[in-house]
């Protein structure tokens, strides 16, 4: 049986049960106090972090590792886009541009007083660069990368989410209103509700 450590409100969790979830891959969940982590999963993953994943012994503790591995074992929808290596391979670069630059604006701009080094609006700024690229690939189409929903929405979903709900009242003003159709789209989703069930 396959098991997954994982807290609900986690970013990096959510899209890895996600995509679990997508994939139809049975998983255990095994819901985690970050203040108080079983020692079955540090036995697992040292380093402590959620989401883990033990794949019948083999060990996954990177989410976007569980991502790929779930797809692998089923991808019914085409999210990995196998038929255009040109979309896949941009697609590998807007999620590594979340995860290494996004990712650090908004811990920034969410936790602004850990960072006194500059105004909270400086910090939602240098994110706020990433929503716009984010607003201009949807142009034309309900998804990031394809008229179907693929990767690299589901991967950025929790972030962009995260980003968006620190100041509702401003994401609701900005220019982006592509990017909050798509937003509000995937949130309402029943993937994403069904995975954000108690």
């Amino acid at each position: 049986m396959n098991t997954l450590f994982s807290f609900r409100r986690c970013p990096y969790a959510m899209r890895a049960r996600m995509a679990l979830r997508y994939a139809g891959v049975p998983v255990e969940i095994v819901e985690v106090s970050l203040k108080n982590k079983p020692a079955e999963m540090l036995a697992l993953s040292p380093k402590g972090t959620v989401p883990v994943l033990n794949a019948d012994g083999v060990v996954i503790d990177e989410s976007l590792q569980i991502m790929r591995w779930a797809l692998a074992q089923n991808d019914p929808d085409d999210w990995l886009l196998a038929g255009d290596s040109f979309a896949a391979l941009w697609m590998e670069k807007l999620i590594e541009g979340n995860d290494q630059i996004f990712k650090s604006a908004l811990n920034r701009y969410k936790y602004a007083e850990r960072y006194p080094e500059q105004p909270m609006e400086a910090y939602r700024a240098e994110g706020a660069l990433f929503l716009q690229k984010l607003d201009e690939l949807l142009e034309g189409r309900d998804y990031l990368m394809a008229e179907h929903p693929s990767l690299a929405d589901i991967a950025l979903l929790p972030f962009v989410r995260q980003f968006a709900h620190v100041d509702r009242e401003w994401f609701a003003q900005t220019p982006y209103v592509r990017l909050q159709v798509w937003l509000q789209r995937l949130l309402e989703s029943e993937l994403f509700i069904s995975i954000m069930k108690k």
